[in-house]
């Protein structure tokens, strides 16, 4: 007969503290009678656990804004924003943005700068993403205490290592050894996709789904996938390269090697090219002329009629395969018309046969915008953090 092995006390102790850190760092102020029925706790447990955060200058207790219900309100309990701060990075093919993120998902302070094709060296971009971090945490006097770096590639996320960015041209960067050495913290690395996904979990349109997918479109096409509230990351994180499901046998050569891989039928330059736009134009022209479209719904059938069918075929087999509850989609598919977004749904709830299964499935786009991937970063980052602070 074997023994079940006993927690000891100091270990319930962390594990209750760090509980209740997630829930406030998520959810935002909260009174402890509502984290009492959330964690399933005693009151005098969350007593003692929200003194001793409060002491430690970790949360404060603060009384609500007058309200119009009658009777004495109950303290809210606030995460400390400056007691725990990471820094987020999203590298982007075009564009970096950093970020220092404190505890509740509070941006405190960002910058951001272009990249063209002679400043997308690896070296040259850690060497600015150091510099400009630098600065930014002197300007704010705060210092980071881990960083949450998202890239544009296959991430093998045990180390940080860049296996293949192709549209940064890279290949094979130790991107997580030499951030964290030269930052001293710990740094996780993640194909940008995946951590919009898991903003969207917690802070987005899906927060509340347990499962979701992820799909965005920058130059190339890329997916996150949550499965029962975790992130599905494949062997050695190699997961999402939804892009590169070939949809079109006979269709248009990809950079990956294939032929007529969905990224080649709803990339950045698959939608240009469906817009009647040069090649040259930037993604702010791609992104106006949907704006201007979306105001006339016949017009936007005309024009992304056939781009719209091939966005519905790739996003029938994503729901037919991992069968989520909530498909966000996000950056340039974000600017869709409204009428396409609402054809491709209606499309993928009658074509897929799990949509059909379960009742349909929810499509919508990101909330979050342009911060998605910084966020999730973030977020990336402060999976160790909450367990320590």
């Amino acid at each position: 007969m074997t023994s079940t092995p006993v927690s000891r006390p100091d270990e319930v102790r962390r594990y209750n503290r760090s509980s209740l850190l997630r829930l406030l760092h998520v959810g935002g102020p909260v009174t402890r009678a509502r984290l009492a029925t959330e964690l399933g706790l005693n009151r005098s447990t969350i007593k003692t656990l929200v003194d001793g955060l409060a002491e430690a200058g970790v949360v404060e207790e603060r009384v609500p804004r007058p309200g119009r219900g009658a009777g004495r309100p109950s303290l809210l309990v606030l995460p400390q924003p400056q007691a725990a701060v990471v820094l987020a990075v999203d590298i982007q093919v075009e564009h970096v943005a950093i970020a220092l993120v404190g505890l509740g998902g509070l941006i405190l302070g960002r910058n951001s700068w272009n990249l063209h094709r002679r400043t997308r060296e690896p070296g040259e971009v850690i060497t600015h993403v150091l510099e400009s971090t630098s600065l930014l945490a002197a300007d704010l006097d705060l210092t980071p205490v881990a960083c949450g770096i998202s890239v544009p590639g296959v991430v093998r996320r045990a180390d940080g290592r860049v296996h293949e960015a192709p549209n940064l041209r890279w290949s094979d960067v130790a991107l997580g050894s030499r951030m964290s050495g030269a930052l001293d913290v710990p740094v996780v690395v993640g194909n940008d996709a995946e951590l919009g996904a898991l903003a969207e979990y917690l802070r987005g349109t899906a927060r509340g789904t347990s499962d979701l997918v992820f799909v965005s479109a920058d130059i190339g096409v890329g997916g996150g996938v949550i499965a029962q509230g975790a992130p599905l990351r494949g062997a050695s994180g190699f997961l999402g390269e939804l892009g590169h499901m070939i949809v079109h046998p006979g269709g248009r050569p990809c950079y990956c090697g294939n032929i007529g891989c969905w990224e080649t039928e709803i990339g950045e330059s698959a939608l240009r090219t469906a817009l009647s736009l040069p090649a040259t134009s930037p993604r702010g022209a791609i992104i106006v002329e949907l704006r201007e479209l979306g105001a006339d719904p016949v017009a936007s059938v005309k024009v992304l009629g056939e781009f719209a069918e091939w966005l519905t075929l790739g996003l029938v087999n994503v729901v037919n395969l991992f069968g989520p509850e909530q498909v966000v989609l996000g950056d340039l598919f974000a600017a869709l018309p409204p009428v396409i977004l609402e054809q491709v749904s209606d499309e993928v709830r009658k074509r897929s046969m799990v949509s059909r299964a379960v009742g349909g499935v929810r499509i919508g786009k990101s909330s979050l915008g342009a911060d998605v991937k910084l966020l999730g970063a973030a977020e990336a980052a402060f999976e160790g953090v909450l367990d320590s602070v």
